[in-house]
């Protein structure tokens, strides 16, 4: 079995690597906004509910549409210029929907820091495959992993708390974590972006896209796994209630994916950076399908809690690799445009597409076809993956060579 990334020697990461980890640990720990932006709307604003989930999906919206400016822009005019551009734009956006009034600038504003708050995203991931051999990148994509669900869990507990003092607090500590992660960025990680040698021209994106037929099954391998995960968010609280579960028995069992991550995460992380990319891949798609396929045989909050585990385990696997995959699958000067478009093809669509399955087979076929779904199609996904692991195994090998190829500042 070819091993993509075996670490038979281990390095110490470097220290821009670092910076780039308390960067996702910050920005997280600080993101007060987004899990209470419908509350605020309407306790505050004096929105009504339809107008504030509006508001709340024109960050959305401006979220798909980051990643594929913040993958352009890492290629253009570099990472760290793009870094720096999310965390400061995202900080100004911020205090601009917080002071907002007028429906009008309200949803605005919200674009904005969807639109900014995602830019980060493929400058981070670029930077990484930049700074680091492949071998080392599943343990480094692995702890940025770590990071993000770390803050998160903490900021979601002491959001409720600074909530309870004034909403405008939230919106000004968030900026002012952002600002944080900028002041990082601009001491501590270099540009990295590969220099093509003199007189070249960067390639546009689309057309390499295009006719790269291993990215775009990838691609679409992911908008199926993403249509999977969104059901965690969508399909089951309501199945959960169809079950006489109340909302507050959701919000439990949905935290155990978070606990489970800040718990696990750290002692799986080497062992998974030892074993094959795409079969791992593979085989962690087809247990998150399974995890959610336990939900066609339980009606308990422990049932559920249980189907939550079991899939959370696989969005371990599928997270700590999953990145290292594209970092291998993209050329080195479309590096930043690869990952970016990863990141809002696969979650953004699948973040429509999910829901919206989901909702409307639980409405009119009921919620053990929803989970009994969710697990065929993590069968077709594993059986998928493996059948694409020759191709990206060469591709990885082709990469590497280029890479030792190109040198960066």
């Amino acid at each position: 079995m070819t091993v993509i990334g075996s670490p038979r020697e281990r390095s110490p990461l470097p220290s821009a690597f670092w910076a780039l980890w308390v960067c996702q640990l910050v920005n997280r720990l600080g993101s007060f906004v987004q899990p209470f932006l419908v509350l605020y709307l309407t306790q505050e604003r004096h929105l009504s509910a339809g107008t504030a989930g509006a508001v709340a999906a024109a960050v959305g919206a401006g979220s798909v549409v980051s990643q594929l400016v913040g993958g352009w822009l890492s290629d253009r005019i570099g990472r760290r210029r793009t870094m720096l551009i999310g965390f400061l734009g995202t900080a100004a956006a911020l205090i601009l929907l917080g002071s907002a009034r007028s429906l009008e600038t309200i949803a605005v504003a919200a674009f904005v820091v969807g639109l900014m708050g995602d830019l980060f995203r493929p400058a981070v991931q670029a930077t990484v495959a930049d700074l680091l051999q492949p071998r080392e990148r599943v343990r480094a994509y692995g702890l940025l992993f770590w990071a993000i669900n770390l803050g998160f869990s903490v900021s979601t507990v002491s959001a409720g708390v600074l909530a309870s003092i004034g909403y405008n607090l939230l919106f000004w500590i968030n900026a002012s974590t952002s600002v944080v992660a900028a002041v990082v960025i601009w001491r501590m990680v270099p540009e990295t972006r590969p220099v093509l040698d003199e007189g070249a021209s960067r390639r546009a994106l689309l057309p390499v896209v295009l006719r790269d037929t291993t990215f775009l099954l990838m691609i679409l391998l992911q908008i199926g796994y993403a249509t999977i995960y969104f059901q965690g968010y969508s399909t089951l609280p309501l199945a959960m209630a169809a079950d006489g579960l109340p909302s507050s028995t959701y919000g439990l069992v949905i935290a155990l994916n978070g606990v489970v991550i800040v718990v696990v995460q750290p002692f799986v992380n080497r062992r998974l950076a030892a074993l094959d990319r795409p079969k791992l891949l593979a085989g962690s798609m087809l247990v998150v399908g399974l995890g959610f396929g336990v939900g066609a045989a339980v009606d308990s909050w422990w049932g559920y809690g249980l189907s939550v585990v079991v899939w959370t385990v696989g969005e371990i696997g599928f997270a700590a690799v999953i990145g290292a995959v594209f970092a291998d699958l993209a050329p080195v000067d479309l590096r930043g445009g690869y990952m970016g478009l990863a990141g809002s093809m696969s979650f953004g669509l699948g973040s429509v597409i999910g829901p919206l399955l989901g909702t409307n087979t639980l409405e009119h076929a009921g919620a053990t076809t929803v989970w009994l779904g969710c697990a065929a199609l993590g069968v077709v996904l594993f059986v998928g993956q493996l059948a694409l692991a020759p191709a990206l195994h060469a591709r990885a090998a082709a990469n590497a060579a280029a890479q030792d190829a190109v040198p960066t500042p």
